[in-house]
């Protein structure tokens, strides 16, 4: 049942962005808009509660509740982003706006760029490293809690990564090409 909770948020996640997309620049509704788009949050909480309420029923701890505890750390992490990112090229095809702002490619702004995406990605492991603790204390000694310590590892692995990625721009960052 987790499982296909975490594909139904995952639909719903992309049909409110459309829907709310849609309503803000073809309908040129944008407060219905914005209205549609503030419900993305209601998505994982709805997937926190029914997570809760499933281990507290006596479901074993395994890897689905593992997985919606990064989904929802991805979401908090990530999910501004991915919609400020959808947003800039929904506004520039459909409604005439600006075209979609690229990354730097060289230089410190290329550092600071993938410092600033190396943060969204740890963000979003922390917040999932949190979740997965609170669920091994929720069910306590009582269950067994490995496949949730698994994700931790998991977690500890993407912040390793991205700490690795950015810190490869600050050691040796991109120059330019000479002309």
């Amino acid at each position: 049942m987790v499982v296909t909770l975490i594909i139904a948020c995952e639909v719903a996640f992309w049909l409110l962005l459309a829907g709310g997309l849609s309503l803000r620049y073809l309908l040129r509704m944008p407060r219905a808009g914005a209205a549609l788009l503030l419900l993305e949050p209601v998505l994982e909480l709805v997937l926190l509660v029914v997570t809760a309420m499933d281990l507290r029923d006596g479901a074993t701890a395994d890897w689905k509740h593992g997985l919606a505890a990064v989904y929802i750390g991805f979401s908090v992490g990530l999910g501004h982003s991915t919609l400020k990112w959808a947003d800039q090229r929904f506004a520039h095809r459909f409604a005439g706006g600006p075209p979609p702002v690229k990354p730097p490619k060289y230089g410190p702004e290329r550092t600071r760029h993938e410092w600033r995406t190396a943060g969204r990605w740890i963000l979003s492991a922390v917040v999932a490293m949190a979740l997965l603790q609170a669920a091994v204390w929720y069910v306590g000694s009582a269950g067994d809690t490995s496949s949730l310590r698994m994700w931790q590892t998991r977690m500890l692995w993407v912040i390793g990564i991205n700490v690795a990625i950015a810190g490869s721009y600050t050691l040796w960052p991109r120059r330019a090409p000479d002309a």
